[in-house]
């Protein structure tokens, strides 16, 4: 560390100075089920306030197309060049090309010369979902037959053969606040909570974090305050975690810089998750060092260092190693490395004790203590964690306790509604995850967990009493599972009624996997119809007339039937025969397959119909979010793998962890 650098950090730990730069920059990052904050090793310098960033390989990443993958990489390259490039020069190419403006920010171009580009994965996606509903190409345009259309769509089961075996960029990611609050009640025992005043995650697709002056301020005070909370005064006895962290002082003949040093070591292994390097223990050195020439204690010395571990890239990114192979292009994670993956992953807090002796003994990438370890720590109460992390997010429930509902309409949802029809859907995964059941039950299941409050929205007959929610069993076959969840259901409408649209949305994208278009500028909304002439409709009926609007058709006619399906439940999740105009429902619909159903019962009945299609969405959802970051090229053929092995399994819940966690990209890295 330079000495300017310590003075920074100096003035900083004294509030003598502020962070007045901009906001350091991150790179934009897009996955499914996002948590992922990636830093370029400048920013993460300027984060440092002074602490050593380990430095990474700089080796270009690239890999054979083994594993008998030859045959089908031939294959899928005859059907781009004699199939796909042909429709894309007849369909697409004119508006989608580099030589003009193109529409909607797709082009062409580049893909016909590397279609299997991990970069165009998404896109490819985008495009066969336009092509499937027919808004592309434009109506004025040539358009292909039904048979082009299914060949275009055929080729997404083609391309993924075409990238070579790769596990993918390694994202180096900023701790959540959740993680990062856990992992400070771990490492000091202080409540999680502390970390509330820093902003909250931004989630979804496609968006640009920035760690601001601000945030690295905020860290700098909450680690003042955890250590405030658990370290003794100046001149007081010592805690029993002050003793555990830093041991007795050297005696008067003691060797004092011996001594900070395997302080350093124990506290640094601990906050950052492995053993440090020799250069960042003579950093944390340094640190104590400052301390003793600015007149502080031997004691305060050593929460000035530790203070510093906690607003360090170490603590608060989640990298990968220091050392490797730099001749390779692809290298295993190291165990601890390993270690962290799986506790953010299952527990969302650092790795404990065994986790960490398993890595010391480097016995944890082991493929049999891999999978003991999984079910050890999905038994453990810290795996509520992967339900507030990945299972809030795919039901789409993360922002419901802090949605707003129509008080007029639905005085029912109070704050206490809202946390009780967020705890039944956590009580409902982590049901499906311990008892290791079927993923089916998701989509049909004869029980729930419910407490005097929530049982209202269900009009249960049997009496449930107090606050505290317990199983109970269904009788009404239109309920049972994520699609007749009152949660679920609220979370899909609007604050003062239901959506169709939204809730035809949840299902093809979270349920089935399938990739919804957006909806094109300027359609009006269904409550900006004239009033008068649609003073006597049902919803059904006015989103029907809004459907004859042909810009609209195409996608209404794959949303609106499943969204009709559930239109017996209102906004909040309650049974209703009637709308609010006292006309009856008509849950009637029909998929572009020809089936139909009449109520939720059979909608869920066809829904788990297609069980292959929920599988690998959830297996799909899942792996993007154990890898924190969007799945493409490679990985496809890695799900492809996965599902063979869950199937294998009857799809039970444990399996589908362990899978992903004993997969290929988990365990493995680019060195680049």
């Amino acid at each position: 560390m330079t000495r300017n650098r310590l003075r920074i950090f100096w003035n900083l730990h004294n509030r003598k100075s502020k962070l007045t730069r901009t906001a350091i920059p991150l790179t934009t990052m897009q996955f499914r089920l996002d948590r992922s904050f990636s830093l370029s090793p400048y920013a993460v310098a300027a984060m440092a306030l002074g602490v050593v960033f380990a430095a990474f390989g700089n080796c270009s990443a690239q890999s054979s197309d083994g594993d008998g993958l030859a045959e089908h990489k031939a294959e899928a390259e005859t059907f781009f060049r004699k199939r796909v490039t042909p429709f894309i020069k007849k369909y697409c190419l004119e508006c989608h090309q580099n030589s003009r403006p193109t529409e909607a920010g797709l082009t062409f171009t580049p893909a016909l010369d590397t279609p299997g580009h991990a970069a165009f994965s998404e896109k490819w996606k985008k495009a066969a979902a336009r092509v499937n509903t027919h808004d592309m190409p434009p109506e004025e345009m040539e358009q292909p037959t039904d048979e082009e259309r299914q060949m275009f769509m055929e080729w997404l089961d083609q391309v993924k053969y075409l990238s070579p075996k790769t596990p993918g960029a390694f994202v180096i990611r900023r701790l959540t606040k959740t993680e990062y609050g856990n992992t400070l009640h771990d490492l000091l025992g202080v409540d999680p909570e502390i970390a509330d005043g820093l902003p909250d995650e931004v989630s979804g697709e496609g968006y640009l974090n920035s760690l601001s002056p601000l945030q690295l301020e905020q860290y700098l005070s909450i680690a003042d305050k955890a250590l405030t909370q658990v370290f003794a005064a100046e001149d007081s006895p010592p805690t029993d975690l002050q003793r555990r962290l830093f041991g007795d002082p050297p005696g008067p003949d003691g060797d004092a810089p011996a001594e900070v040093r395997k302080v350093a070591q124990s506290l640094a292994k601990r906050v950052y998750r492995r053993p440090p390097s020799d250069a960042e223990v003579t950093v944390l050195m340094d640190v104590f060092d400052l301390g003793r020439q600015n007149e502080l204690s031997y004691t305060a010395s050593l929460r000035l260092m530790f203070k510093a571990m906690l607003v360090s890239p170490q603590f608060l990114l989640i990298t990968p190693a220091e050392s490797f192979d730099h001749e390779a292009e692809i290298i295993p994670l190291d165990d601890y490395q390993l270690a962290s993956r799986l506790s953010y992953f299952l527990w969302g807090t650092m790795p404990d004790d065994e986790l960490i002796a398993l890595a010391d003994s480097g016995e944890l990438h082991e493929p049999p203590r891999l999978r003991a370890q999984v079910k050890r720590m999905l038994a453990d109460h810290r795996s509520r964690a992967l339900f507030d992390g990945f299972g809030a997010q795919w039901l789409g429930l993360a922002e419901l306790k802090t949605k707003t509902f129509d008080p007029s309409k639905f005085p029912q949802m109070t704050d206490d509604m809202r946390s009780a029809m967020y705890d039944e859907a956590r009580l409902f995964f982590e049901s499906i995850v311990r008892e290791n059941r079927s993923i089916a039950g998701f989509i049909d299941s004869d029980y729930t967990f419910v407490n005097e409050n929530l049982a209202t929205i269900y009009g249960m007959d049997q009496p449930v009493t107090g606050p505290e929610l317990r199983k109970v069993k269904l009788k009404n076959r239109n309920r049972g599972g994520v699609l007749g969840m009152p949660g679920v259901l609220a979370a899909t409408s609007f604050p003062n009624r239901t959506s169709p649209v939204l809730r035809g949305v949840w299902v093809l994208e979270q349920v089935l996997g399938d990739h919804v278009p957006s909806a094109p500028p300027d359609v009006p909304a269904l409550d900006q119809q004239d009033p008068q002439s649609i003073a006597d409709l049902t919803l059904r009926e006015r989103t029907e007339l809004h459907r004859t609007d042909p810009v609209c058709a195409n996608c209404h006619r794959l949303l609106d039937p499943i969204g009709f399906g559930l239109e017996n439940f209102d906004a909040i999740g309650r049974w209703r025969d009637r709308d609010e105009n006292g006309q009856a429902i008509d849950a009637a619909g029909e998929l572009p397959d020809g089936s139909r159903f009449s109520s939720p019962q059979e909608l869920k009945a066809m829904i788990a119909g297609r069980l292959d299609d929920f599988s690998r969405n959830l297996v799909e959802k899942m792996l993007a979010y154990a890898l924190c970051r969007r799945l493409e090229g490679y990985d496809e053929i890695v799900v492809d793998g996965l599902m063979q092995e869950i199937g294998q399994d009857d799809y039970r819940m444990q399996t589908v962890v362990t899978a992903i966690v004993t997969s290929y990209p988990f365990t493995h890295r680019q060195t680049e």
